[in-house]
């Protein structure tokens, strides 16, 4: 389970956390919590083509292991050519 202090942090942006080369011009990241979970939606306006599939365990395929060790849900979106859509969906205790 997710905890969520009551502490405000200033939000952070680690851009080691982008795979390279970064070819979008657009990085949005919202969270926003509702009963019981919190979802997260980070969205590219890059290339695309991102493939949760693949990979041994790094990228988009380690994170959703991490979402799901959590009791939450991944979906990726990322048709060729229009970007990527990231969602997490994780329970709050």
């Amino acid at each position: 389970m997710l905890r969520v202090s009551d502490r405000r942090q200033e939000p952070r942006f680690d851009r080691s956390l982008v795979v390279e080369p970064l070819v979008a011009s657009e990085l949005r990241v919202r969270m926003r919590t509702e009963i019981g979970e919190v979802r997260v939606e980070i969205a590219d306006d890059g290339r695309g083509g991102a493939d949760p599939t693949a990979g041994n365990g790094t990228g988009l395929r380690g994170l959703a292991d991490r979402v799901e060790a959590l009791g939450g849900q991944l979906a990726v979106e990322s048709p060729p050519g229009q970007g990527t859509t990231v969602r997490a969906v994780l329970p709050l205790e």
